[in-house]
């Protein structure tokens, strides 16, 4: 069986690197500090041996840089990478084929790999521990199982959702690390390091106001970055400063909070038509139009990281602390007195 080989490698072209600026180190990598430094012992520590790295999973919620970092692994181990998606394996040869291929200490990379078949996955268990799969060759009572030896790898996992990955997968892993969100501080090194690869200009307060609003989340900085250049290069702006950024953002609808005009509908609803909830996370996906897997994947953790949501066993409601000054910035109503938001 022939494995999915052109979604595995990293098929970049000259646009891609000039318009995506990628890390080629760890120092290049901005944020996660505590990571790169157990990272650069262990990445020191297998280079003496003459080894592979051991294995690694990589955790956190989706847009904080796991497969950039896996990217970076193989830059400072000098060895390629192969990428993949776990969704795609959806048989045991596609995965036998492409461990087959691997080389000398290479990294196999595996995006949301909790959802691996089951009997995909077990595949996976000889592999990481032994560097053999066992594939049956014939059928019925002339089967025979063979054990194909594999060149010592690093497998790389990244997920948003351990609590998916089945027990014997998650032991099997050496390296277990959670990637954290980003500060703004942090977020706004990235929007300059970004915008210096891209020759735009922009002052360091507006990069900071960029990065207030991005979420903790790069991936959201970089794309809010991108919209801001497109707005200040039609307003024929050179330089990107705090009127520019404002303006671009206000367009956005993205507010001082970072809320977007999603969020700030789920917050609407559920004080306007719910008097602040419970309500059920089906009935908030019909009335924004939007399916419940995002509403839950997206949009809840930075609405409860921000203390405006709750979920509760009965759905989910405002916290009851924030109810006047959500009031007062969604509807315009007058701002409460210190009594009544305590």
């Amino acid at each position: 069986m022939e494995a999915p080989f052109e979604l595995l490698s990293l098929q970049e072209t000259a646009d891609d690197k000039q318009y995506t600026f990628e890390p080629q180190d760890l120092d290049q990598y901005l944020g996660q500090t505590e990571i790169k430094e157990k990272l650069k012992i262990y990445i020191t520590a297998c280079k003496m041996r003459n080894e592979h790295l051991d294995h690694m999973l990589l955790f956190g919620p989706p847009g904080l840089g796991k497969t950039t970092l896996a990217k970076v692994m193989a830059k400072e181990l000098n060895v390629p990478i192969k990428i993949t998606s776990a969704p795609i394996l959806e048989r045991s040869g596609d995965l036998v084929a492409i461990l087959s291929s691997i080389g000398p200490r290479e990294i196999l990379f595996i995006d949301e790999i909790h959802r691996l078949p089951k009997n995909v996955e077990e595949i996976l268990y000889s592999a990481m521990e032994n560097f053999c799969v066992d594939v049956i060759i014939g059928q019925g009572a002339g089967a025979k199982s063979i054990r194909l030896p594999l060149n010592p790898f690093t497998l790389i996992g990244a997920t948003t959702k351990t609590s998916l990955i089945s027990g014997p997968l998650q032991t099997r892993f050496g390296i277990v690390e959670r990637l954290d969100f980003y500060s703004p501080e942090e977020l706004a090194q990235i929007v300059c390091q970004n915008a210096e690869f891209m020759r735009l200009s922009i002052k360091p307060d507006a990069a900071l106001n960029i990065g207030c609003r991005a979420r903790g989340t790069p991936r959201i900085v970089k794309r809010i970055l991108r919209r801001v250049r497109d707005f200040a290069q039609v307003k024929h702006k050179s330089v990107m400063d705090q009127e520019i950024v404002d303006s671009a953002l206000k367009f956005l609808g993205i507010d001082q909070d970072g809320l977007n005009k999603l969020d700030r509908e789920i917050l609407t609803f559920i004080i306007k038509d719910f008097n602040g909830g419970p309500v059920g996370l089906e009935t908030l996906a019909a009335m924004t139009g939007e399916d419940k897997e995002t509403l839950e994947d997206v949009c809840e953790p930075f609405l409860i990281r921000m203390g405006l949501l709750q979920k509760t066993t009965r759905g989910r409601q405002i916290n009851p602390r924030k109810i006047p000054i959500l009031r007062r910035k969604l509807f315009g109503e007058i701002e409460p007195s210190q009594q009544e938001i305590l």
